[in-house]
């Protein structure tokens, strides 16, 4: 009989996980052999299991899996991990791969393509949809100025500032305060960092702020 590859899904919402559970466990090679919702959580579960493969959402209910990957890195380097993500921003694939993930896809893809994915992954190679995967190289493409630079560089003394303090939980008003501006400057601002980051909503630079601050000050 074929031993089957051992996954552990780490999510924060368990009607996902269990969907996805459910449509992995029917593949006669795979199989979900456990779960978690928050960083902590699955390390307990990743000691105890063993598994061949992880599958994390980027978003979790305490710690984030960039992190968790980057950790995964530190203590298991030959354990795969493939990241889930509810967003198709470069800046979260190039995060999670540069940190080490095997893999990225997104939530919205995932019961279709998850399948495809966990098997390029085990197979040693690391799995990114078209649309991810011509931005990258589009991004590797482009002209020598910007070209390996931090997509923070792209922005000016003034936006860092701004973007410092969204990571560090302020709110506009109390930017506005620290920097002695007003709300509608720092407005103007975060607009322009969104533009320069290829960020959508203010939710998502708020998420973006937070994750790079945490991963940059723990390299």
């Amino acid at each position: 009989m074929k031993t089957k590859k051992k996954i552990i899904i780490v999510d924060d919402h368990p009607i996902f996980r269990l969907g996805l559970a459910e449509l992995i466990n029917q593949e006669d090679d795979l199989e979900v052999c456990g779960s978690a919702e928050s960083e902590t959580e699955a390390w307990v579960v990743i000691e105890q299991l063993k598994p061949d493969l992880i599958i994390a959402d980027i978003t979790l209910k305490e710690g984030d899996g960039i992190n968790l990957v980057k950790d995964a890195g530190n203590r298991y380097p030959e354990l795969p991990i493939l990241v889930l993500s509810m967003h198709d921003e470069m800046l979260y694939a190039e995060r999670a791969l540069h940190t080490g993930a095997k893999g990225y896809i997104m939530k919205q893809e995932a019961m279709e393509s998850v399948v495809t994915a966990i098997r390029q992954v085990l197979a040693g190679k690391v799995y990114v949809n078209d649309k991810v995967k011509d931005l990258i190289l589009a991004n590797i493409a482009d002209t020598p100025k910007k070209k390996g630079k931090s997509p923070i560089e792209r922005l000016t003394n003034r936006e860092r500032e701004v973007f410092a303090y969204i990571a560090k939980g302020f709110s506009t008003r109390e930017i506005a305060e620290k920097l002695h501006l007003s709300v509608k400057t720092i407005g103007t601002h975060k607009e322009k960092i969104k533009d320069k980051l290829k960020l959508k909503h203010a939710n998502e630079l708020v998420r973006f702020a937070v994750h790079w601050q945490k991963n940059e000050s723990s390299l």
